[in-house]
């Protein structure tokens, strides 16, 4: 609590909310599904490691405790009329640094809630280490449906791929030739040779960890629908010679703001009650 109540940090996540003249909005994760609303946190572990990862251990446990009253008493409780229920996606990149005992229960149960978990991490070493705990590290990773991977360099984070493979029947042929003389002066024959095709059968890994090791830039190797392998292949953007591609980030929020009707205004700090930083 001291990490969030401290500092600039509390001005940003600390509301005061009998100030009249305090500007912030203040909202919290239930009116914010029910809205429709997207929600990007930008938690700068980079800069400042500690504080990030104590507002996404906290955040992570507030959307657990939503998923668990949304799973008992549905959609639009307290609200009139019929609310259809949504389906929550939760993006989380740099997964290990955001990984904590509060995402697990998340991972495990929210399915039910209409909650969708995608992270993104480089290795599964580095949630291994920041969860403390290779059983931990596999209740996560069996609780995650789908499974895409580029190219990775740690050979453990590619087996956790192929290991879900079967093996595969293979056929190889093997040619073998061979010729063999006779000392008998009686038989017309000098020598006698002997061409041979055979075709044998073996058992191989449908994947190595090496495939996925070697695969170019903008390939893939996904496990979807059930654990059927696809292999992907993602075109590349180039700048350079697209005409529709964006200058920046700020011309994309200016084309969107004139599409919504919204004002051109600049980038401000927002409140919630929830643990959350988020910026608009």
């Amino acid at each position: 609590m001291e990490k969030l109540t401290t500092g600039r940090i509390a001005s940003l996540l600390s509301p005061v909310y009998d100030d009249p003249l305090d500007w912030r909005p203040v909202f919290d994760w239930t009116s914010i599904i029910h809205l429709g609303g997207i929600v990007y946190i930008g938690l700068d572990a980079l800069s400042d490691y500690e504080v990030a990862a104590a507002v996404g251990n906290s955040m992570f446990a507030d959307l657990t405790s939503v998923a668990g009253r949304l799973y008992k008493f549905g959609p639009g409780r307290g609200l009139p009329g019929k609310t259809v229920q949504r389906r929550i996606a939760i993006h989380a990149d740099e997964f290990n640094e955001l990984i904590g005992d509060e995402f697990i229960p998340l991972l495990n149960k929210a399915g039910g809630a209409g909650f969708q978990v995608t992270a993104y991490t480089q290795t599964w070493s580095d949630v291994e280490a920041r969860i403390g705990s290779r059983p931990k590290a596999g209740q996560i990773a069996g609780n995650f449906n789908s499974l895409i991977m580029l190219r990775v360099k740690e050979i453990a984070t590619a087996e956790l791929l192929t290991d879900q493979l079967p093996d595969v029947r293979i056929v190889s042929t093997i040619i073998s030739s061979s010729v063999s003389d006779t000392n008998d002066p009686a038989d017309f024959a000098d020598f006698a040779s002997k061409n041979e095709d055979r075709i044998t059968t073996e058992s191989v890994p449908m994947l190595a960890p090496s495939d996925l090791v070697q695969l170019p830039k903008g390939q893939a190797f996904a496990l979807i629908r059930g654990g059927q392998l696809y292999k992907i292949r993602m075109p590349l953007p180039d700048g350079n010679h697209d005409a529709m591609m964006p200058e920046n980030f700020a011309a994309i929020g200016a084309e969107i703001k004139s599409r919504l009707g919204i004002p051109a205004s600049p980038i401000h700090e927002s409140v919630t009650t929830e643990g959350s930083a988020v910026g608009f």
